[in-house]
């Protein structure tokens, strides 16, 4: 872990999906706030234990962003303030992905829910060094489509030549024409396709190892199955 103790505060606050909204913050000293893309902040408000939020954002960000989805503790808590408002980072954990390691390769972002969040902080870093990579290919899975966030930022992502594919594993009474299924399924399509993959994944325990296990027999290599955390 990294020890740091910076006050924040937030400067935006912004619906995403279900339960969930993004919040931007800036420390109110000024000073920058270095990370790893995919790495994770220990925020704390007073009077609850830290919670654990990916950065959102690229480090070069002018502003840290995070998800906020409510799951009770400090995530409840930081869900309800506002704008002016402030809050602890008292810490940062894992290790993020390191990008500087994969130039020249094909970037396969694997997301399921909020997981998109430390995969949009690589994915913004990526972009803008765009010709340090190959093609880059997000897949993104829901449980519905209200369960999606930074909705308003995907077409930017497509518009850049990201080729994004959305999945949503809970299709009834929800008006919807795309793929139906679990993230992971939408491998099959899209990896035979690629020169030199390697791919980022973020979301829950049993996904990550499915989608692990998914990869590796497909002729993926451990080192080239990346996790944030």
């Amino acid at each position: 872990m990294t020890t740091t103790h910076v006050s924040l505060v937030i400067t935006r606050v912004r619906d995403q999906a279900r339960l969930t909204r993004s919040f931007d913050l800036r420390a109110q000293n000024g000073e920058r706030v270095a990370f790893v893309p995919g790495q994770v902040a220990m925020l704390q408000v007073a009077g609850q234990h830290p919670g654990y939020f990916a950065f959102a954002s690229a480090p070069e960000d002018p502003d840290l962003e995070v998800l906020v989805k409510q799951r009770g503790g400090a995530s409840n808590v930081i869900y309800d303030l506002k704008a002016g408002d402030t809050l602890e980072l008292v810490g940062i954990v894992g290790h993020g992905f390191p990008l500087e390691e994969e130039k020249h390769r094909d970037l396969v972002f694997v997301a399921m829910g909020t997981g998109v969040a430390p995969l949009r902080s690589a994915l913004r870093h990526v972009l803008k060094r765009k010709s340090d990579f190959g093609r880059l290919v997000v897949l993104y899975g829901a449980r519905t489509p209200d369960d999606f966030c930074y909705r308003d930022e995907t077409d930017s992502w497509e518009d850049a030549g990201v080729e994004l594919r959305l999945v949503i594993s809970r299709p009834d009474g929800h008006d919807w024409s795309g793929p139906t299924g679990y993230v992971q399924s939408l491998l099959d399509n899209v990896l035979p396709d690629l020169k030199s993959p390697v791919a980022l994944i973020c979301g829950s325990k049993e996904m990550i190892d499915q989608t692990r296990e998914r990869l590796g027999k497909m002729g993926f290599k451990p080192n080239e199955i990346l996790t944030n955390y």
